[in-house]
């Protein structure tokens, strides 16, 4: 079996590695706070026009316009991850909606959308969550009444992710009270400008408030900004979650994350030698490097179905548990590299290495082992609907 690139994929390789060197001064740092920074929105327009983001959405919606190609979206992957540079913008817009919108959303829709999103003028966050409705998202309770032309709604989100930063939500509500959990849920997309709405910030173990709770009092929302059918939410739902646990297990950026603690490892010292030539951490380091290559391997598996237009099958199942659990043991390892300076969190910037970015990641990738489906629901769910095996036992009732 031959693995070699072939002479052209191999010049396109060579394209990729010259355009990120010359333009590496382009790219935003971790000192370019905010998620319209300017430096953040040239950058993904310089990516988007050289086929190197959105490379598959068509130039009509805002994207490169490019042709699917397996082999190039490995090598630009590569490539990012040898340079460090950060790649395009990935977010609940770009990543969920946006390919949400070009399954089942109207040209209306696309047009209005879809290109904002993707130059990262338009963030978005996700309305699905409630106090009561978390791994059983079919249980939630905000609910929005016809009146007239608008939808109206009174209700509660939380865990809602950039929720004071967004400009819009996606959000599911229930529109026929009456029907059965899995039926009368809608998807609407509206401003988060909207008269009603109230946005409290949710302080998680990082210190920041990643999260935040979201009050609906009597919201009206044009019945033309609903995705899909109405009552039909849950299915238009169901593809939006199944793109969240793609970005959340994307084997591309665990990739860049591996590439980073290596060169980490490379600089620190244990009694004089560089940690990575210390038995103990390389073993570590190999060990989860073979993790990663799987990874990639399996997101491999899954674009190759998708190009087919087979369903992805239990390659599908396991990205997000897989992505979300290695992500956070990358951090751990980090962590531990760094020795006592991994100990710090958010001082003057004096000693921190990489700005915190281990730091913070440990402690945000173990929530995320949690959001976006539980670990637990996921085992579940490639139990089941992977293997076949019985469903888990309802608990008894009175």
């Amino acid at each position: 079996m031959d693995l070699e690139f072939s002479p052209e994929y191999e010049a396109f390789r060579g394209d990729i590695a010259t355009f990120l060197a010359a333009n590496r001064d382009a790219a935003p740092t971790p000192n370019d706070h905010g998620l319209k920074h300017p430096r953040r929105l040239a950058w993904q327009k310089l990516l988007i026009e050289n086929g190197l983001a959105a490379r598959t959405i068509p130039e009509a919606y805002g994207g490169f316009g490019g042709e699917a190609d397996i082999l190039k979206s490995r090598i630009i992957a590569e490539e990012f991850a040898k340079s460090g540079l950060p790649r395009g913008i990935a977010n609940q817009g770009v990543s969920m909606l946006v390919p949400t919108l070009l399954e089942l959303g109207t040209e209306a829709q696309k047009q209005a959308f879809i290109r904002p999103t993707l130059h990262g003028e338009m963030i978005w966050c996700q309305g699905y969550s409630e106090p009561g409705a978390g791994s059983d998202l079919a249980s939630l309770t905000t609910r929005a009444r016809i009146d007239g032309d608008d939808y109206v709604i009174n209700g509660q989100k939380i865990w809602t992710s950039t929720a004071r930063h967004a400009d819009m939500m996606f959000c599911l509500v229930r529109t026929e009270p009456d029907a059965r959990k899995h039926h009368g849920i809608s998807y609407l997309l509206f401003s988060m400008d909207t008269p009603g709405i109230e946005v409290r910030p949710l302080v998680d173990m990082t210190m920041r408030a990643n999260f935040n709770e979201v009050f609906f009092t009597d919201v009206r929302v044009p019945r033309s900004q609903i995705v899909g059918q109405p009552g039909q939410g849950w299915q238009v739902a169901n593809a939006t979650l199944t793109h969240e646990r793609g970005m959340l297990g994307d084997p591309n950026a665990t990739k860049a994350r591996l590439v980073a603690i290596a060169e980490l490892m490379q600089r620190q010292t244990l009694d004089g030698s560089r940690l990575i030539d210390h038995p103990v951490y390389r073993d570590r380091l190999v060990a989860l490097q073979a993790r990663v290559y799987a990874m990639q391997a399996n997101g491999l598996r899954v674009t190759t179905r998708q190009l087919r237009g087979e369903p992805a099958g239990m390659a599908g199942l396991i990205i997000k548990l897989q992505g979300c659990e290695l992500n956070h043991e990358l951090a751990r390892l980090a962590i531990d590299a760094m020795g006592e300076i991994g100990l710090l969190y958010d001082d003057d910037g004096a000693y921190l290495e990489d700005f915190g970015r281990w730091q913070s990641s440990y402690m945000y990738d173990l929530g995320l082992i949690i959001g976006g489906g539980t670990a637990q629901i996921q085992k579940n769910i490639i139990a089941e609907r992977g293997l076949g095996m019985p469903r888990e036992p309802r608990p008894a009732t009175a």
